[in-house]
């Protein structure tokens, strides 16, 4: 659901109070000027959380292999502020530990089906992502409990030229963590 009728520039969003950018306490983004409420199921919930919980506990196993969160803003230009469900920077694009945000995309973005915001993940969100260099998107179908991939073939590609659909009989892999891999059997009986 889009709450505003007039484009607004990302500084403009950051200089909302909380109560605006938020109602609610809800979750909200930037989405080409518009500020838009993410409503989260709770399959997506548990979906998101043992993306992050399976990403980080490989991480903490495997220190030097970068930083993944929850989200947070992600301030990707003039009038995009993203908060993918999970995200992953390599080691040498960690974020301050002041850090308010994430400027730029992050390596990896995974963004997991909700209703008030699938029609965005796969449109304006991917396009923007592609656009603006990110290395690899996951987007995680609870519907069809299957998860496309899009990704570059080189740091260099200028768009997403390999695309990949995984279901429940694959295991998602990353050429940007390697080593790690999630069952998506197992991600999906949730």
């Amino acid at each position: 659901m889009a709450l505003t009728s007039t484009r607004l520039t990302a500084d403009e969003y950051f200089a909302l109070p909380p109560t605006t950018a938020s109602p609610e306490l809800r979750r909200t983004q930037l989405i080409n000027g518009e500020i838009v409420v993410t409503e989260a199921s709770v399959r997506h919930q548990r979906i998101a959380g043992e993306i992050f919980r399976l990403l980080t506990n490989w991480l903490i196993d495997h220190p030097g292999h970068g930083e993944a969160g929850i989200p947070v803003n992600v301030h990707l230009d003039d009038f995009n502020v993203f908060a993918p469900d999970v995200w992953w920077v390599p080691e040498v694009l960690r974020p301050a530990r002041d850090a308010d945000r994430i400027v730029g995309p992050p390596a990896l973005a995974v963004e997991v089906r909700s209703p008030s915001t699938w029609r965005y993940d796969i449109g304006a969100k991917k396009r923007a992502y592609e656009h603006l260099g990110l290395a690899e998107l996951w987007l995680v179908d609870t519907a069809a409990d299957a998860v496309v991939v899009y990704r570059r073939s080189s740091p260099g590609a200028p768009d997403f030229d390999v695309a990949l659909e995984l279901t429940t009989a694959d295991a998602l892999t990353t050429p940007l963590i390697p080593g790690f891999s999630i069952d998506l059997a197992g991600l999906f009986d949730r």
